[in-house]
């Protein structure tokens, strides 16, 4: 094992067994360093690896303190591996979100008030005027996260954002080489709503399958068809 991941799963062991509480702060690094036996060198290592995880934060002049170590905050550092899938991974992703999402928008069937109907509504105007692939992903995002965050699970909120990303949804859509895919995303989108406003949880689940299940036909067929196209292109 490499001197740093000894080191990491070292602090990681001390966070575990209680060693180190969340939102405390780690010891001077030579007391720290010698607790453990590591090198001052690993250790900063170490601690930069699990700044970049969430596990640790540093704060300016003021030292390293562990994190909240909240999932829905460790679960942020996973948003990259969604963002370059490809291929089967990509598909392997989307079969996770069929799982969990409608589930939840089920559940947001008995959750939402007339407000946030009227907030999606505005949402779903938004997105049929929108003239760009991007500005259409803004907005679908923005639909399918605001039905999930009516449950008040921050896990999976953060948990749908990570197995579906905006740059994975980008590149998807601009794979889709379709307008007839946007149309069906907008009636999805449409049924979606409806199912929400009638209070019927288990129509609301049946839509959002058929979207998410529509989704990952789209990124089968380009996957057929050739490499999907750049983001930024």
């Amino acid at each position: 094992m490499a001197l740093t991941d000894e080191a990491i799963d070292k602090i990681k062991a001390m966070i575990v067994a209680g060693e180190l509480a969340p939102g405390s702060r780690l010891p001077k690094e030579e007391i720290l360093a010698g607790q453990l036996g590591l090198s001052r060198n690993s250790l900063r290592e170490a601690v930069r690896a699990l700044t970049a995880m969430r596990i640790l934060i540093t704060r300016q002049g003021d030292g390293t303190y562990v994190s909240s170590l909240e999932p829905h905050l460790l679960l942020e550092s996973l948003s990259f591996a969604a963002d370059v899938s490809q291929g089967q991974t990509a598909l392997q992703l989307l079969q996770v979100r069929r799982l969990l999402e409608p589930q939840a928008t089920g559940m947001a069937a008995a959750l939402l008030q007339p407000e946030d109907i009227r907030e999606l509504r505005d949402i779903l105007d938004r997105c049929r005027s929108a003239t760009t692939v991007d500005e259409f992903v803004a907005h679908d995002i923005a639909f399918h996260l605001r039905i999930v965050e009516t449950i008040g699970n921050p896990v999976l909120s953060m948990l749908l954002r990570v197995l579906s990303t905006r740059t994975q949804r980008v590149r998807i859509v601009r794979g889709s080489r379709t307008r007839r895919a946007l149309d069906n995303a907008h009636q999805d989108h449409e049924e979606i709503l409806s199912a929400l406003q009638a209070r019927d949880a288990h129509l609301a689940v049946s839509a959002a399958t058929v979207h998410i299940a529509a989704v990952e036909q789209w990124l089968a067929a380009s996957l057929n068809d050739g490499p999907l196209p750049a983001i930024d292109g």
